[in-house]
């Protein structure tokens, strides 16, 4: 599950603020925090794929077990309240989870990997999808998202990479990288640009989600784990912005599952075509590569 607008309007809101919308470029001590809060996400992640260990988040709260059980979505901060400042930014890490009752893994695979379908499935954050390439190794694809808050309009133009990989014919995992993000400029006008990467008001700079899955009786359980890095948000207005945010964040992850479980609903009763990339998940024991 690579439909990565989770986080997209986490600094929309910032755009409100007199101060908060002007142009900055993101740093390299920035990018250093970055990196080293993801490795040791995907080292998180291959400790849950370890034999004894709880695969899904759900496992670790009979609550949220029972919730998911029920019918509802679940989403939560995996990081404080879901934001953790670093130099020059913030990292978002936040999760959800939701029960797909009646469906397969083959049927939530060929939509996760539907590419060209995102702009239907997930709209109207997706405003443009399109698949780029498609091995047994990875996957590249596109994705143009657009958004309006109050009085914000925005939209990024995003590329990425991604990886299935196989724990056992009931269990496996989607890892996800944005490899470049780049805002744009007026959009939806005559003279709408593409900013260069890591520069523009700091909405988005980095993304990163995990999708885990797993069969059961009656269904399919899929969590989404998604993290980005945006701009900081000043002191001064923090107290105003972050709970905006966090709540923006929320309703971004459960209207993401929310759409999946439909789209899933509806290849079940309908004979609509394969996903153009369908590819093959590694098996178990090259998990450990894709999550270095």
């Amino acid at each position: 599950m690579r439909v990565l607008k989770l986080l997209f309007s986490l600094s929309l809101i910032a755009g409100c603020v007199p101060g908060l919308i002007e142009a900055m470029e993101l740093q390299p001590g920035t990018v250093k925090a970055w990196e080293e809060y993801i490795r040791g996400a995907k080292s998180r992640n291959q400790t849950r794929a370890d034999a004894g260990r709880p695969f899904l988040w759900i496992e670790e709260s009979p609550e949220r077990t029972a919730q998911v059980q029920r019918g509802e979505i679940v989403v939560a901060p995996l990081v404080g309240r879901g934001t953790e400042s670093v130099q020059g930014g913030l990292i978002h890490d936040w999760i959800g989870a939701v029960f797909i009752p009646n469906a397969t893994i083959e049927g939530l695979y060929r939509v996760l990997h539907d590419y060209d379908r995102y702009k239907d499935i997930y709209k109207p954050v997706v405003a443009d999808s399109k698949t780029l390439a498609c091995t047994d190794e990875d996957q590249e694809f596109a994705m143009v998202w657009q958004r309006r808050v109050l009085f914000v309009n925005t939209a990024m133009e995003g590329h990425y990479r991604a990886h299935d990989i196989a724990i056992d014919d009931r269990r496996g995992l989607n890892i996800a990288d944005a490899t470049k993000l780049q805002e744009i400029d007026d959009y939806g006008h005559t003279h709408q640009r593409l900013l260069p990467p890591d520069t523009g008001k700091g909405f988005i700079w980095r993304l990163h989600s995990t999708a885990r899955y797993e069969k059961a009786v009656g269904g399919v359980y899929l969590e989404l784990e998604v993290i980005a890095l945006t701009r900081d948000i000043p002191a001064s207005v923090a107290w105003l912005i972050n709970p905006v945010v966090n709540h923006l964040s929320m309703n971004s992850l459960a209207t993401t599952l929310r759409q999946t479980r439909e789209a899933v609903a509806r290849l079940s009763e309908s004979r609509e075509p394969a996903a153009a990339c369908l590819p093959r998940a590694q098996h178990a024991e090259t998990a450990s590569s894709g999550a270095e």
